[in-house]
């Protein structure tokens, strides 16, 4: 089983895609949608780097694989959320110049596009953008950051 936090954590999201019917088999998704409870624990442990199927360098390119997708924002949950990159909230920047691949920490100059965002001349309040998501029934939308709704919404 998964052994150190992140893996639990991995482990975690692929389940939850699978019960939310958006886990895929095969390469691109291209092989369907996972039906079986089985196979959908077989792709989390392959994921997470927690395989004992594999061999100890397979599990440690699968947790690096796993980790740079969730870093570009491509796993289902998160376009589904609208986010960019796991944890995304704040003042944080997903982009290389605001801070890195995975931006871990705040810089001052996503502080200040943070903050222009906020305050930028279209007008939507966080309020005005939730009740569009609401009337849209966008899923996910009350864990959803101002910025997140922009993107589900696709206002950005």
């Amino acid at each position: 089983m998964a052994e150190t936090a992140r893996q639990k954590r991995i482990t975690g999201r692929v389940m939850h895609e699978f019960k939310h019917g958006e886990l895929k088999s095969g390469p691109g998704g291209k092989g369907g949608r996972v039906k079986s409870r089985r196979q959908a624990v077989a792709i989390a442990l392959e994921e997470a780097g927690a395989s004992k199927y594999e061999s100890d360098r397979r599990n440690r390119r699968n947790l690096r694989h796993t980790e740079r997708k969730e870093a570009r924002g491509k796993t289902a949950q998160q376009e589904r959320e609208g986010k960019a990159h796991i944890g995304a909230s704040g003042q944080r920047e997903s982009s290389r110049s605001m801070g890195g691949k995975n931006a871990r920490r705040r810089t001052a100059r996503g502080k200040k596009a943070a903050n222009t965002r906020a305050h930028r001349a279209d007008g939507h309040t966080k309020q005005e953008l939730y009740a569009r998501a609401q009337r849209r029934h966008i899923e996910g939308r009350s864990k959803m950051t101002k910025r997140q709704l922009e993107n589900a919404l696709g206002l950005h």
